[in-house]
């Protein structure tokens, strides 16, 4: 080490290609594979973090390899956020949003991952927190072809694991929508029920069309509600709908929260440390939510968020895929939650995240990794 100061000496990506049995078609959005960007920081003692994210297909490597790594080599492991805000003031044009601003917050995630493993310390009692029970949603009816019977056997199964939240996506037709959304309330008629638009509808009067064709069924909410990029879109649809409405996740940079809060756009303000700028943001928008009063739900990572949200103490619903159905599939090998009567137990309180890789999934997958990232897993 340099002195008595431990530093990064090197930040790799590995790019993970997971292909899907079955495509999935939002719109003109059509999903052949769920590809994955896993970062991976290492420092003069030989401990290293980790962090993955959703690609969407951007360019996640190529911007943490020509970007953000140079910043971070050399930098304190134990100053994650000082690092974070370096990086991000280096080129406000590519990191303050988008894809610049993924590669970034998976960047972070994995460094303060490290951070955290070199004090010997759960990413939880690090920030200063504990773990504690959070509610745990199941995201259902994958693919969005699935029937609505088999969905609502899939609830069923579910509900007797102890589950009590379930989201459904949108099917390629509103009707087999509104067919699965029935089928689910009816397997779960005390459960909650949130359905996910998937930004498929562009105006709020579509939107606000197909909601009241499921207003009876009680719905917690309807997500991405229309394509990013228009807080008073989002407003009109709010302004308009009985049932709640959740955006956010998949809008980090420069002007997330403000946007949605500024223009009371949402009931649920989501958030997602992968997108919205990793750890080192997360409390600040928090924050920020709980001070206008609008509520806060994580999107996906159950992994990363169920320690987050416990650490800086908040209780926010953690969502999580069921295995095998293409949801979110690096997580299904690794630790899966224990649910009782809706609650989800803490995971593994290990130094850092704890087990964030699993090389024996990541084998399987199609990879690209430039740097050998991987070799010594």
């Amino acid at each position: 080490m340099s002195g008595d100061v431990d530093r990064v000496t090197a930040v790799r990506t590995v790019t993970i290609k997971h292909m899907l049995a079955t495509p999935i078609f939002y719109g003109e959005w059509v999903m052949r594979h769920r590809e994955f960007a896993l970062v991976r920081v290492d420092a003069e003692s030989g401990l290293r973090g980790f962090a993955y994210c959703l690609t969407r297909d951007g360019p996640v490597a190529e911007i943490v390899s020509r970007s953000i790594a140079p910043v971070y080599v050399g930098a304190a492991v134990a100053s994650p956020a000082e690092v974070f805000y370096r990086a991000l003031w280096t080129n406000h044009a590519v990191h303050a949003a988008g894809i610049g601003m993924r590669a970034l917050s998976v960047v972070d995630i994995a460094a303060w991952d490290l951070a955290a493993k070199a004090a010997g310390k759960p990413i939880a009692a690090y920030l200063g927190g504990e773990l504690r029970p959070l509610p745990a949603t199941a995201i259902v009816g994958y693919p969005p072809t699935m029937s609505a019977a088999e969905t609502a056997r899939q609830v069923e199964v579910l509900w007797e694991a102890g589950w009590r939240r379930f989201k459904v996506p949108i099917s390629p037709t509103l009707g087999q929508s509104v067919e699965r959304l029935e089928a689910v309330r009816q397997a779960a008629p005390e459960g909650w029920v949130g359905f996910d638009i998937n930004m498929v509808l562009h105006t709020a009067e579509e939107v606000l069309d197909f909601e009241k064709q499921v207003r009876h069924l009680r719905l917690g909410w309807i997500e991405d509600v229309v394509p990013p990029g228009d807080a008073a879109l989002v407003a009109a649809v709010r302004k308009g709908s009985e049932t709640p409405v959740a955006m956010g996740d998949e809008q980090g940079g420069s002007y997330h929260p403000e946007a949605l809060l500024s223009a009371d756009a949402v009931d649920v303000l989501r958030v997602d440390a992968t997108t919205n700028g990793g750890v080192t943001r997360l409390r600040g928008i928090l924050e920020r939510a709980t001070a206008r009063g609008t509520a806060v739900s994580p999107h996906m990572f159950p992994h990363v968020h169920s320690r987050l949200v416990a650490a800086l103490g908040y209780e926010a619903p953690i969502e999580w895929g069921v295995p095998g159905t293409g949801v979110h599939p690096m997580d299904d090998s690794l630790e899966q939650p224990s649910v009782r009567d809706g609650y989800m137990l803490p995971l593994a309180d290990d130094p850092g995240f704890g087990v964030l890789v699993d090389p024996g999934w990541v084998a399987q997958q199609v990879v690209h990794d430039p740097d050998g990232a991987l070799e010594d897993l």
